[in-house]
């Protein structure tokens, strides 16, 4: 990160590695743009022109809707109509997002956003297409907004380092383990509630966080296909291919933190107990990540890694 967040937001599309960023502002200036939008049509008469158009970026519950606007999986975790709605989620976006962000670095932050996304609609149109409950309603159901994606991020940095302590107003330092567990409960509990499809995308969006993050450990990245898209769309509009080497910018170091990058070597450190890894190792393996991304760790640095961050 650069700056400030205000900093860091404005300049989201300036610098690279700074996907949690780009990620809120793209949701934002969605958000207005619908805004705008709904406002000059609903003045002009056309509300319900608006109205139905916005039906066709949104997740249907209908197979056959579905196959008519397939990018609706991709659209509908960018879009929300309420403040409320965009608030909250971008909030957890951020306060998560940068939990993901230091360990495992900017590529993989985005590849749970999408992939949660992905899952949370998936899970949402197999429960409504298969449960009873929802038989009469599947026609007229429509989802929208990042809650899917957002999940992932907090089920997957809960994942991650399960006793990181946040505080909470009027409660204090509570584990983001039983801030992630009270969300999926609360969201299991009202999934036959008035926003069922909404609160069953949650439910896809955490096991998929919970997942990628499982499969990480055992050195497979979920997300590489999403990785390779991202790539190949920075490539396009860069107008050239990614340079093979890379100049890093080194931020001063403080303790306890993981965000310090430096040019990696390419000698791999010696193993060790777990118990017995440095911060300084830790910082050369993040290092390292950010240099030449997480698929160029060896078994004994994943290890070091994910074995530090239950500390």
């Amino acid at each position: 990160m650069y700056g400030n967040f205000w900093e860091n937001l404005r300049n989201a599309f300036k610098h690279t590695d700074n996907s949690l960023y780009k990620l809120i502002a793209i949701n934002i200036l969605v958000f207005f743009a619908v805004l705008v939008v709904r406002v000059f049509m609903t003045i002009g008469g056309l509300g319900n022109l608006y109205a139905e158009a916005l039906q066709y970026l949104m997740m249907p519950a209908s197979l056959s809707r579905l196959i008519t606007q397939p990018w609706s999986i991709f659209t509908y975790m960018f879009l929300h109509e309420g403040i409320f709605h965009i608030l909250f989620n971008m909030l957890f976006l951020y306060w998560f997002g940068q939990l993901v962000h230091q360990f495992l670095g900017s590529r993989k932050l985005t590849n749970l956003y999408i992939l949660g996304g992905m899952a949370g609609a998936a899970f949402y149109v197999l429960i409504y297409n298969l449960a009873p409950y929802f038989s009469e309603s599947i026609d007229s159901s429509l989802m929208l907004g990042a809650s899917a994606g957002v999940f992932a991020i907090v089920v997957g940095a809960a994942t991650l380092s399960p006793n990181t302590t946040f505080f909470l107003i009027l409660i204090g330092p509570v584990k983001i383990k039983y801030i992630a567990m009270f969300y999926v409960l609360l969201s299991f509990a009202n999934s036959a509630g008035a926003n069922a499809g909404g609160e069953l995308a949650h439910l896809g969006g955490a096991l998929l966080g919970y997942l990628y993050i499982v499969q990480l450990r055992r050195g497979v990245d979920l997300g590489v296909p999403v990785q390779k898209v991202g790539i190949f769309f920075e490539d396009l509009f860069s107008g050239k291919r990614r340079q093979k080497v890379k100049v890093s910018y080194r931020k001063p170091k403080s303790s306890g933190s993981f965000s310090s990058f430096t040019k990696s070597t390419k000698s791999s450190p010696k193993p060790v107990d777990p118990a017995e890894t440095t911060q300084e190792e830790i910082d050369k393996i993040l290092d390292k990540i950010a240099d030449r991304g997480y698929e160029a760790l060896n078994k004994e640095e994943k290890r070091k890694l994910f074995e530090f961050s239950k500390k």
